[in-house]
């Protein structure tokens, strides 16, 4: 089973029944998901791995599956959350010669969680628990907690899936993924 069967397999599991969900299955095929990079100079920084990184978040999400049920998380949203999270970054980068760099046609004044929402919302409904998650999925790294925004530790301890879905993607970037690291100084 490739990587863009298993991620639509399991989005059709968990949101299939959703308001607006072939319609964005629709759009995601359209746009470069299943072949582009997680990012230009971090993780995953090569072709595919964007779909792979969700794949992989979603997995690590999957081990905290008793924590989720303690939680009273619904299950579909430790599904969805993970791996829509990095859903902004659809069209996102061009390649370079042999790198990647960011496509700056496509800058829109807010952040990465947020443009993933608005971008799953134009198509599919989300809850808000897993709006929530996913705009607070960078954690620390996020520019509002960097700034010296105090809603981060509120979001954490509010919405457990926020913090289950950060810590997440940390342990499928530099964890799963360390071997896909190219941070190099340039």
């Amino acid at each position: 089973m490739t990587d863009k069967e298993r991620f639509i397999g399991l989005l059709m599991m968990a949101a299939g029944n959703r308001q607006g969900f072939s319609d964005f299955v629709e759009w995601l095929e359209d746009t470069d998901f299943f072949e582009a990079p997680a990012s230009s100079k971090y993780h995953g920084s090569s072709e595919g791995m964007l779909c792979r990184h969700s794949l992989n978040v979603h997995y690590r999400m999957q081990s905290r599956q008793a924590e989720c049920n303690a939680r009273g998380i619904r299950p579909e949203s430790c599904i969805v959350a993970p791996l829509l999270h990095d859903i902004c970054k659809v069209n996102f980068y061009v390649k370079d010669g042999e790198k990647y760099k960011y496509n700056d046609k496509l800058w829109l004044p807010v952040g990465h969680g947020e443009r993933s929402i608005m971008l799953v919302q134009q198509h599919m409904t989300l809850t808000e628990e897993e709006m929530v998650a996913i705009r607070w999925h960078m954690g620390a790294f996020d520019d509002a907690a960097k700034g010296g925004s105090r809603t981060l530790s509120e979001v954490f301890r509010r919405y457990p899936l926020a913090l289950m879905l950060h810590l997440s993607d940390m342990e499928a970037a530099y964890l799963d993924e360390a071997e896909e690291q190219t941070c190099k100084k340039e």
